[in-house]
């Protein structure tokens, strides 16, 4: 009897279980159980959407080119978080690139969360162009649903800065989240527009995806162009893109996934850090203000940083992660899985990395792998002086 019992309970709940997944709006949870954790080849599971490239500004290389190499340390941390590119420029021309793991120049990945600086970059864009007129501006102006009372304070700089204190779940390990649903649903506007507030907007800096995905509806409202569309216009042609980029939808014909899913690789994702370096100037074209850029690259201190005790925010600007070393400023774009593009001014570089893997650690709030690559890049540019 009692085993006929436990036949019958597990049945029911096997029974529930496939009706609960049969949902439409549960069946992101079955794509979650079947591809578990991210990968960088994603794009494959998805509807992309393309980002054109135009004329292409091929990269000079140095006259170093070719005769720097990695030593040992450097190739055991490359191998340890399993890079599958690592690039350096100097002076606007390429000084090293190495591929491994059957990747190459032309090879194609997910660059995860380098996606929220590219945003951040098209904002300043659609400022120039008039289409928002102040980062102070409210959302509501654009997104009528955050037209109430507590939520039409919140501003595109509380986006940009993540300091909106909207109710977004920023949790990687659970089903339920919202970064889960945000990554493999087919509704993201409806997720993200879905919100309420948790906490007052402009105080502290805490990390939101959804903040980003609310910034690409406002581009493509005020635009009337899909995000992919306007990042080619704006970013991927006047930068001289050497292929097409990539930007996974939520569903056939839907929204750009904008916190995630750019796809592209290591000499074009450079461009993006080369634009840092140039102070918004790519081939004598002011692709974005500099004064823009300079607000966006560095760290708002206006706000509090939680994740470090509550103290200053020296992070965080953007949509543009900021770290202080060696007594050099470094403004750098950073996905989950250890994609990087850094610029760092001082030296004239850029640096690009991409790979499977980050560190899990973290010193200063910055994930310990970002000092090796920075470390790697300036021993090779000291040596080839």
């Amino acid at each position: 009897m009692a085993k006929k019992r436990i036949l019958l309970v597990s049945g029911i709940l096997a029974l529930a279980l496939a009706i609960f997944l049969s949902l439409p709006q549960n069946w992101y949870i079955v794509k979650a159980l079947i591809y578990q954790k991210p990968n960088i080849d994603d794009m494959r599971l998805f509807h992309n959407r393309t980002v054109d490239s135009g004329d292409v500004s091929p990269w000079h290389f140095s006259s170093n080119y070719g005769s720097v190499v990695l030593n040992r340390q450097a190739d055991s941390v490359l191998t340890l978080y399993k890079a599958t590119a690592y690039l350096v420029t100097v002076d606007s021309s390429l000084l090293f690139e190495a591929y491994f793991d059957g990747y190459g120049p032309d090879s194609v990945s997910n660059s995860f969360s380098m996606a929220k600086s590219i945003v951040g970059l098209l904002i300043g864009c659609a400022i120039d162009d008039g289409y928002i007129y102040s980062v102070d501006q409210p959302i509501a102006h654009f997104l009528p649903e955050f037209d109430t009372p507590s939520l039409s304070s919140i501003t595109i700089k509380h986006l940009l800065t993540m300091s909106s204190g909207l109710s977004w779940d920023e949790a990687y390990s659970s089903l339920f989240s919202m970064t889960t649903k945000g990554f493999y649903g087919n509704d993201i506007a409806a997720l993200v527009l879905n919100q309420h507030r948790v906490s007052e907007p402009g105080v502290q800096f805490e990390y939101r995806s959804g903040d980003t995905q609310l910034l690409s509806l406002i581009i493509s409202r005020v635009t009337g162009k899909s995000v992919s569309q306007y990042a080619s216009e704006k970013l991927w042609k006047p930068l001289g893109a050497e292929h097409p980029a990539y930007w996974s939808l939520d569903k056939e014909g839907g929204k750009e996934k904008a916190f995630c899913c750019f796809n592209s690789n290591a000499r074009d994702f450079a461009r993006i850090g080369q634009l840092v370096l140039n102070n918004g100037i790519m081939d004598g074209q002011q692709v974005i203000s500099s004064d823009y850029l300079q607000s966006a690259i560095f760290p708002d201190t206006t706000l509090v940083d939680p994740e470090l005790g509550g103290v200053t925010n020296t992070r965080y600007g953007y949509q543009w992660w900021y770290i202080r070393y060696h007594d050099m400023d470094i403004h750098y774009a950073r996905g989950i899985l250890g994609q990087y593009i850094f610029a760092i001014p001082s030296k004239r570089m850029v640096v690009v990395r991409l790979g499977h893997f980050r560190s899990d650690e973290k010193q200063n709030g910055h994930p310990l792998d970002v000092y090796r690559y920075l470390d790697i890049a300036l021993d090779m540019v000291e040596k080839a002086e």
